[in-house]
């Protein structure tokens, strides 16, 4: 059975935690320590009912985690996206989440030396994430991660040009921070990078992959849309502008 938003989101959040999470009525808070929107943004409980004063408490919170009010908007969650945009919220980096079997990227062998899976990972691949602004903060990140985990490296030409790091939970292999190097993108790499994910996942028995994106990246959006993934969920974040 494919996974759903919910299921996938789950997953997400187990492959690519924040530092901790915080109760704060109908809301849990995260702290991000610096490790990007997905990790530090504030959701509402599943059928919680929330008011003024709890989104209030909610944005002094974050504001005593030293980040600013952030929330991440799911589907169904009308009012709230409602009752933030009246509140001086703006919209920021709407998401796809796509899904697709396993099977469906193993039907190919993948060149060889072209990508590996290696973890801890290499200094080279850090220098990879660095280049397209994948810092410290995420990759700790990745290394607080408590699943079955791997990074991969991508190589064309002869030369490293692409990094990722994968998670897998309940069967469904996530992957995050894939970066291919501007000199190395539309020759195929990032291809050879969801398949080798893909390969991955189903060695260590899972049946999904599972990826995140901006609806503002038009070439990765294409990429997924051509690899056969299927959108399953959509959500966005509301930024405080104040």
């Amino acid at each position: 059975m494919r996974p759903g938003a919910e299921q996938v989101m789950a997953v997400c959040e187990a492959t690519w935690p924040p530092v901790r999470r915080l109760d704060c009525g109908p809301f849990e808070l995260r702290d991000g320590a610096g490790g990007g929107k997905r990790v530090s943004a504030a959701t509402l409980r599943a059928g919680a009912d929330w008011s003024e004063e709890d989104r209030l408490r909610a944005e002094e919170g974050m504001r005593g985690l030293g980040q600013t009010p952030l929330f991440q908007v799911r589907a169904g969650e009308d009012r709230l996206d409602a009752g933030l945009a009246a509140a001086g919220y703006r919209v920021v980096d709407p998401v796809n989440l796509y899904v697709t079997p396993v099977q469906a990227l193993t039907d190919r062998p993948i060149p060889r030396v072209t990508t590996f899976c290696i973890w801890e990972p290499l200094a080279v691949m850090r220098d990879l994430w660095a280049e397209g602004g994948i810092g410290p903060e995420r990759l700790s990140v990745m290394q607080r991660a408590d699943c079955a985990k791997t990074g991969l490296l991508g190589r064309i030409e002869d030369s490293p040009g692409a990094a990722a790091y994968v998670g897998l939970v309940d069967g469904i292999a996530m992957l995050h921070a894939l970066e291919v190097t501007p000199d190395k993108r539309r020759k195929g790499l990032a291809q050879w990078m969801m398949r080798q994910a893909a390969v991955w996942a189903a060695g260590q028995g899972g049946s999904h992959l599972a990826v995140l994106c901006t609806e503002a990246n038009v070439g990765a959006n294409a990429l997924y849309r051509a690899m056969g993934f299927e959108v399953v969920g959509h959500y966005h974040y509301r930024l405080w502008q104040g």
